[in-house]
């Protein structure tokens, strides 16, 4: 994680030393938020460009110089096995996430359907389809699924929560999944003469690798260079963006 209070005051530095104007702690939160949102999704382009120097075998796989792992390693802190809990609502039937996984989903991995019920018991790795081709599969006699082989379709219900439906409908339902970043949060209480205190206790940290520190000062100056109406940040924020990718991906 990086520590939010040392980006802020890094960022504030950098403003007040060419005294270029302030950023309130919620200006600040609303460019955090959009920083580290970019950066995450970054990720993928990223890492299925750095993917083909695997496939043409020009990667360097020396420990801690494989440009694709260290993309896939940003990413371990978001992937978990999410819990998903049967709802047989008439209107909503299917699989929910469970309430207590906090959390919003970005990325479905493996879905893995688990038939108790069966002797033996199966834990089947689950195929996800369209919706006409999971209409077309399972009325079929001779497609249809099967506790060996279970189709899924992904929808949502009226208040956007992802909903799965299975066939057949198995015991438990399982998905590896990516979860967003949590929203980074710069708290504080106000002293006696009106100014910010940090309140560590009430902060949430950037959950992105200490490695994005730079690139998240860097992302949030530019965009203060925007709320201060400021170019020369805005120039000076962006080369020095495209330097750092250029070196991270050459």
């Amino acid at each position: 994680m990086v520590n939010i209070n040392t980006v802020y005051t890094t960022v504030l530095y950098i403003l007040n030393k060419e005294q270029r104007g302030y950023v309130t702690p919620a200006e600040f939160n609303s460019l955090a938020s959009q920083v580290q949102e970019e950066i995450f999704n970054s990720y993928f382009p990223d890492g299925n460009q750095l993917n083909r120097y695997n496939q043409n075998n020009q990667q360097n796989d020396t420990e801690f110089f494989n440009m694709f792992k260290d993309s896939a390693y940003k990413l371990f802190p978001f992937e978990r096995n999410a819990n998903f809990l049967y709802n047989n609502a008439a209107t909503v039937e299917g699989w929910n996430l469970n309430t207590a996984d906090t959390g919003t989903i970005y990325k479905l991995g493996e879905i893995t359907s688990t038939y108790n019920t069966t002797n033996p018991q199966y834990d089947s790795i689950t195929q996800l389809t369209s919706f006409s081709d999971f209409s077309k599969i399972t009325r079929s006699k001779l497609t249809a699924p099967t506790v060996q082989y279970p189709l899924c379709i992904i929808t949502r219900k009226a208040n956007r929560q992802l909903l799965i439906k299975v066939s057949p409908q198995p015991n438990a339902l399982n998905v590896n999944c990516i979860f967003k970043p949590t929203p980074p949060v710069w708290a504080f209480t106000t002293g006696s003469v009106g100014q910010y205190i940090y309140n560590a206790g009430n902060s949430t940290n950037f959950e992105l690798d200490t490695s994005e520190q730079t690139n998240l000062v860097i992302g949030i100056l530019k965009y203060c260079g925007i709320i201060i109406n400021d170019p020369t940040i805005i120039q000076t924020a962006s080369a020095e963006a495209q330097e750092v990718q250029a070196n991270e991906k050459s």
